[in-house]
């Protein structure tokens, strides 16, 4: 038995040193997949660098300890505590993780998480029988395998929390994604580009183009069917430029901010016109509740972006201007453009920024409340912008950054969509990314793909409840959003 015994003991050794070794030579071939894993990890996300780096080192090391005589009790303690931290991170992503990636090597890529979760425990039964070989106080040996154990277990869920901390509220630009979150139902030929989802409500979507702005394309997207509504409108032999129409069932309002004119009206059996105003110059409005229009302006005199909202009183239409939320970082045009939108269920508008990490809560009477970041790390504007002295105008160029394309937002969520990568991404044809945050919370949550046909781009959606409606270049594509 005695001279088994160091037989078994060198073989337990000599394993691991295979395992450890294959683990880390597999991980460096193909190291850039390997990070781009630990990257998309719901568990450790926010350290994938350092893990990843530390992971290769650490196999590494305790190879060399385990193949030096001397060392080998050392090394077997220390695989013993790997092996315990692999465990731990695999139960966390059975039991606790929204989706189980994968970030193994070789041969162990092509396991299940369950077959991983035995194959681990396996090694660990392995480590502790060659630590009680080696030693002859059982009881002291017990201590420092329960030790093991317990630092192990405390040091993966304290990584696992503070990742999760650090994802949600100090992101560098490391998103996690939901594998098959959206699922297609339909898509609506439309024919022609330039479409725009003017609203929704529980059975329609309504679309408008600007060839045709008086007129509004009601589809249902249960049956299928679609209608088309003609809207009123005032005065219309004014020189309307850019009409826009905004819709919350049965109200609509459809305006031109070049000339000043704003309207509101019902959509029944025929749409009807119910309030008119002039004389008030903006550049994008935001239908909100009772009426409330919260509108983007530009100051006469400075040409900056300001906010305001203009809402019914008993002296008539009230308007309150905002000059101090947008805040200025270059010239105060381009750098403070943004799109504004309303969220129906908290009564908030919301300001996402075009060119900057940054979106602006505010009120229904549009004073602002606070402010959130996304995940995105550009936190000044990048604007390529020359000026033309003969039209008098700014223009901006082709190396500007565009940090938020489009925003929406249903209950707590705000959803954005980006055209920039994170890190460990790659990009995938026929996708757009969506970055979901919990807005009240200031937190981020998740990403996801919305799919469509290659080389087509999302131009502007809409989220009502777990759907989302999509305009993707000449159509109209209606998901649902899986939990």
């Amino acid at each position: 038995m005695k001279k088994i015994i160091p037989i078994i003991q060198t073989l337990i050794c000599y394993l691991f040193i295979v395992l450890f070794v294959y683990a880390a030579v597999s991980k460096l071939i193909d190291f850039e997949t390997f990070q781009t894993q630990l990257g998309q990890s719901p568990v450790i996300s926010a350290y994938a660098s350092i893990v990843s780096y530390g992971i290769l080192i650490i196999e590494l090391l305790i190879s060399i300890l385990l193949g030096i005589k001397k060392y080998q009790k050392l090394g077997l303690y220390c695989a013993l505590f790997l092996m315990n931290v692999f465990t731990i991170y695999i139960i966390i992503i059975l039991k606790f993780a929204p989706f189980t990636p994968c970030s193994c090597g070789g041969i162990l890529e092509d396991m299940g998480w369950n077959e991983h979760l035995i194959f681990n425990l396996l090694f660990i039964l392995l480590a502790i029988l060659g630590i009680i070989l080696m030693n002859s106080n059982y009881r002291l040996t017990a201590s420092k395998i329960g030790l093991i154990f317990l630092v192990g277990i405390l040091f993966m869920i304290g990584l696992f929390q503070k990742s999760q901390f650090e994802k949600s509220y100090n992101n560098s630009f490391i998103r996690e994604f939901l594998p098959h979150h959206s699922n297609q139902l339909s898509k609506l030929n439309l024919k022609q580009e330039g479409f725009t989802i003017s609203g929704f409500d529980s059975c329609y979507v309504y679309l408008s183009h600007p060839s045709a702005p008086l007129y509004l394309l009601q589809y249902d997207y249960h049956t299928n069917k679609i209608d088309t509504l003609h809207l009123e409108i005032k005065k219309k032999e004014l020189p309307y430029k850019r009409l826009i129409t905004q819709v919350d069932y049965p109200t609509y309002v459809i305006g031109d901010g070049s000339i000043g004119i704003l309207q509101i009206g019902q959509l029944n059996a025929k749409p009807t016109l119910l309030t008119y105003y002039q004389n008030i110059y903006y550049n994008s409005y935001a239908l909100g509740n009772n009426h409330h229009i919260g509108f983007v302006a530009a100051e006469p005199q400075t040409r900056s972006n300001i906010l305001g909202v203009i809402y019914p009183s008993e002296k008539g239409e009230t308007i309150k201007l905002n000059k101090t939320s947008l805040k200025n970082q270059i010239n105060g045009t381009f750098d403070t453009d943004g799109l504004l939108i309303w969220n129906k269920e908290n009564n908030h508008f919301l300001y996402s920024y075009y060119y900057r990490n940054e979106v602006i809560v505010l009120d229904t009477m549009m004073n602002e409340l606070y402010h959130l970041n996304s995940i995105d790390t550009i936190t000044k504007a990048q604007i390529d912008m020359a000026y033309y002295a003969k039209t008098d105008q700014y223009k901006i160029g082709p190396r500007t950054i565009r940090v938020h394309e489009y925003s929406a937002t249903y209950g707590d969520k705000l959803y954005i969509y980006s055209r920039r990568f994170g890190k460990y991404e790659e990009e995938i044809s026929g996708t757009s990314i969506i970055d979901v945050y919990d807005y009240p919370n200031k937190s981020y949550l998740y990403s996801f793909y919305l799919y469509h046909l290659p080389q087509e781009k999302l131009r502007n959606f809409r989220v009502f409840k777990n759907y989302i409606f999509a305009v993707v270049d000449k159509e109209l594509y209606f998901y649902e959003l899986i939990k």
